[in-house]
């Protein structure tokens, strides 16, 4: 299999931290970089062991290099003219969410990619997540029976970067927002409480999917959880799975023999984690959460022309139900 050659746009904290070592680790050649500094995108090459160029316009690195992708982790104010410019460049795109500050952004970038027959990719790195990716099959599968309910937790100190409660859904929680599309598909009614103040957020709502499942998410945003949690419990006809900090998955199957179920030791759960192990040094994080999985699958898009499992176009249901939560929330 060849390499697949990336250039990037965009070298800050998250992005060093999390977006070019899970590249790196999924085998990506960084091609370029550009930042707004040459300094900057020199560093950021040296850093991750590539002998590339460093630009400090991108509009100069996307009329000078030939790749398979270009992607930006930029400020979410500017990424929406970046991708345009990449997407009229005929590149094939993986951009950081928000693609867009709302719906119909979100929909006017999904539109052009498609006319112009590129890959569009939203980051959302949950549902590469291996412990969601578990869930999800277990929902398809039908071993537990249906679907029926979830409740859902995201805590996290939100308050360096997002001010108030858009902010909050659309940069931070957005993640989970996402999320329950992918495992429920389409919400159909939306309801929620707030007792948010300014950029300390606390949320309540409940939601009813297409399908029949209803559930409940938790959202909270405070320097309170600096140490950050999340939890995902979904109840089905026979039991019930608990994905819990992205790190363990508890799977139980309902008691079926004839004697009461306290009277036996017949109840199972199956509970399945990672190793743990020091030879993994800082990867285990970058598995788990789902960035490697995201670039691995980004990579696999380009390589193949497809449209990706978080595609600009599937991104616009999720802006559209953030602008939902964001009313039932006023």
């Amino acid at each position: 299999m060849s390499t697949t050659k990336l250039c990037f746009i965009g070298a800050g904290f998250h992005a060093s931290t999390n977006i070019y070592p899970a590249a790196v680790e999924a085998d990506a050649h960084i091609q370029a970089i550009a930042t707004r500094s040459l300094e900057r995108s020199e560093a950021a090459l040296r850093r991750f062991g590539s002998s590339g160029r460093p630009y400090d316009d991108y509009a100069v690195m996307l009329q000078n290099e030939e790749c398979d992708g270009v992607v930006i982790v930029a400020q979410p104010g500017d990424q929406p003219s970046i991708v345009m410019d990449c997407i009229r460049a005929g590149k094939n795109v993986y951009v950081d969410k928000p693609l867009g500050w709302n719906a119909a952004e979100a929909l006017e970038m999904a539109e052009a990619a498609q006319q112009a027959g590129v890959v569009l990719m939203v980051g959302f790195m949950k549902r590469y997540a291996p412990v969601y990716l578990k869930l999800k099959a277990l929902i398809e599968d039908g071993s537990l029976g249906a679907a029926r309910s979830f409740q859902a937790k995201f805590a996290v100190d939100s308050t360096p970067f997002c001010k108030d409660e858009e902010q909050f859904i659309k940069l931070a929680a957005i993640h989970m927002v996402d999320l329950i599309r992918y495992l429920f598909g389409e919400a159909v009614q939306v309801s929620g409480m707030s007792g948010s103040s300014g950029e300390f957020i606390s949320q309540s709502l409940s939601l009813k999917f297409a399908g029949g499942v209803v559930g409940s998410l938790y959202f909270t945003g405070m320097s309170a959880w600096s140490r950050e949690s999340e939890s995902m419990l979904v109840t089905f006809d026979q039991g019930f799975a608990l994905a819990d900090e992205l790190a363990t998955l508890t799977i139980h199957r309902s008691y079926t023999g004839s004697s009461l179920p306290w009277q036996s030791l017949d109840e199972q759960d199956t509970v399945l984690t990672p190793s743990a192990s020091a030879m993994s040094g800082g990867l285990r994080d970058l598995y788990l959460r789902g960035f490697v999985g995201e670039m691995e699958h980004f990579m696999d898009c380009c390589r193949k022309g497809q449209s990706p499992l978080s595609s600009g176009q599937d991104n616009v249901q999720t802006m559209e139900l953030c602008g939902r939560i964001l009313s039932a929330l006023a």
